[in-house]
């Protein structure tokens, strides 16, 4: 078992779950995401099914900025686990994605004007975040 700060509770400690909160403490800790504004494991409606987003950041004013999907570190990060998150990302419409599989990580900016995408060498802060997705918005 493992301590999930964002749902407060005891989960089973599963390799993805151990993705998924070894990416939340970095986020926490070293890039100062506020906890209150972090979800992990949110249920999205797509196309009539129900799926769930491993972690999704929120600005100060409520708004969807970044999804993260997480996956065990045997999986390779291909495309597939990319157009994933895009998927939930259909509804959502953050500025920012993010895959993990606990040895690689990717993040991308969403440049929906331009409906295309630039990777970024790191995964941005919370001040940079919630200050450029605010401009993206």
């Amino acid at each position: 078992m493992i301590f999930d700060p964002c749902r407060n509770k005891w989960v089973s400690l599963t390799p993805e779950e151990w993705v998924r909160q070894n990416l939340l403490r970095y986020m926490l800790d070293d890039l100062q995401y506020p906890a209150g504004l972090v979800a992990t494991e949110m249920t999205l409606r797509i196309n009539e099914q129900t799926r769930r987003v491993d972690i999704v950041v929120f600005n100060r004013q409520g708004k969807a900025v970044l999804l993260a999907e997480c996956k065990a570190p045997e999986i390779n990060l291909t495309q597939k686990v990319f157009d994933q998150v895009s998927r939930y990302n259909w509804n959502l419409q953050v500025p920012y994605l993010v895959i993990s599989n606990g040895l690689k990580h990717y993040c991308a900016k969403i440049d929906r004007e331009n409906n295309k995408y630039q990777f970024l060498d790191i995964i941005p802060d919370y001040t940079f975040l919630e200050s450029h997705s605010e401009r993206s918005s």
